[in-house]
């Protein structure tokens, strides 16, 4: 099975072929990331917690209606974007540290984030996820 390490170098040696952001945006993203990472897993775990509980509740609907794939779907689907968000959350404190431990959390997050819309089959969400990936990586070396 492989190591985190050997994900993150594959990841990296593809989005390093990308242009370079200028220093001063990348010092700029490294001193927003901490509260970004801090405001976004409030409020993907609260909303996220409030959809498993909606779709719980309704998932008995969904499958007697025939959607038994969607349903289930749907739950593992915010389940993991619930998880996503706790891992932003415990990114905070070690991303405001500039910690390799911080970057790492918020690796996983987005990891998490694009199994999440693979999923759902949201095609944006790996977008974004992907984009995401592009920012982490160039703001990797700001992180020991």
């Amino acid at each position: 099975m492989a190591k985190s390490a050997d994900w993150q170098a594959k990841l990296e040696e593809f989005f390093m072929k990308f242009p370079a952001l200028p220093k001063n945006a990348r010092e700029v993203l490294v001193s927003v990331t901490p509260w970004f990472a801090l405001i976004f897993g409030i409020l993907g775990v609260v909303i996220g917690l409030l959809g498993l509980g909606a779709l719980s509740l309704f998932s008995p609907l969904m499958v007697l209606g025939g959607g038994f794939g969607h349903a289930s779907g749907s739950l593992i689907s915010v389940l993991i974007a619930t998880i996503a968000s706790a891992l932003l959350l415990a990114a905070f404190f070690g991303t405001k540290d500039h910690k390799k431990q911080g970057w790492d959390m918020l690796f996983w997050s987005e990891v998490a984030s694009v199994v999440s819309s693979v999923l759902y089959l949201s095609p944006v969400g790996v977008l974004v996820a992907l984009f995401s990936f592009y920012l982490l990586y160039q703001i990797k070396s700001y992180y020991k």
